[in-house]
Order: structure tokens, then sequence, then C-alpha cells
């Protein structure tokens, strides 16, 4: 079943509730509808997940864990999909929303010799932060819906296969004992 698939790459409850970036939610991370592995929760949790990772701020864990909070989906899944924007990943990402930006603002998308340090990103942020906003916006958007959507139908054909099996074995043992 999905919740049996989804639990190995989970990680310990205990150890999120005693992450240092999340002790302060305190008291708020006991409810235990935020470790709940159920199609509503999951789902919930995916778009809250791949919504704020492709929200560009610094700390994105703190507020998809706010959000999971609040929408009371699973958290350990919502800040777990975060990850999927880290340093690796970012700059192929964030390329891609700044370029998917310019396309939706109609705007030609200028040559941006990129360079990590924040002298550099105070230096250019004023010559592409719309279109990139915008883009970030947008891919945030449709990976939360496809992530919701989809992980609701994948634990509904997961559902549905599982009686499916139930359903030939019980016919099968039943053709056994006769």
């Amino acid at each position: 079943m999905a919740k049996k698939i989804i639990r190995r790459f989970l990680p310990d409850v205990h150890q999120i509730r005693n992450h240092r970036h999340l002790r302060f939610f305190g008291r708020l991370l006991h409810d235990p509808n935020l470790w709940h592995l159920n199609r509503r929760s999951v789902s919930g949790a995916f778009a809250v997940g791949l919504f704020m990772a492709f929200i560009p701020m610094p700390f994105q864990m703190i507020p998809a864990a706010a959000l999971a909070i609040l929408l009371r989906v699973n958290l350990a899944i919502s800040v777990a999909l975060v990850w999927i924007t880290n340093p690796i990943t970012m700059p192929p990402v964030f390329y891609f929303t700044y370029h998917l930006g310019a396309w939706i603002l109609q705007t030609p998308p200028k040559n941006i010799a990129f360079k990590i340090s924040w002298e550099w990103l105070a230096a250019e942020i004023g010559r592409f932060w719309q279109p990139f906003l915008v883009g970030s916006l947008v891919t945030a958007i449709v990976c939360s819906l496809a992530g919701y959507f989809g992980m609701r139908a994948l634990w509904r054909w997961h559902v549905i296969r599982d009686w499916e099996r139930r359903r030939k074995k019980r016919a099968v043992d039943a053709k056994h004992k006769t």
C-alpha cells in the first residue's frame, strides 16, 4: 500500500520534533494529524512541500512546516519535499523559472553571469527579479497542484489495486476450499 512506500522514506517523528529550526513550533508539533499517512494528509503535504520548494527564499523548511501545521497535513513530507531545491538543483531550477517568467511577461531574457555571492545578488537582482519571481510562483503553483492531484490519484490507484488483489485472493481461497 502507499503508506508502506511512503513510510520507508520518512524521517523519525522525534527527529523532526527536535529539529533545531522547528523546535520553536513547540506543542503544535504534537498534533497527531501532522503525522498521519492518509490520502488527504499526504496529498496536502505534497502540495505544501512542492509549493514551498519553488519559492525562492532562505529556510524554506520553516514556512513549509508552518503551512503543514496550519493546514494539518503531514509535516514530515511537507518539510522533506522542500529539499527538491537544494544547492545542487537550485541553479537549473531557478534558471528555468527565470526563463519561464520572462516568457510569461514577454520580456527577452537577459544574459546573466551568475556568481554565488551576496554582493552579486545585491547588484544584479534589479535586472531579473520580476521574471524570476513570476516564474517561481507559476512553477510553485503548477507543481503544487500536480503533486496534490497526482498523489491523490496514485493513492487511489494503490487502494483499488490492493482491493483487487484481495478480491482475487479470496476467490482463489474459496475455490481451493470447495
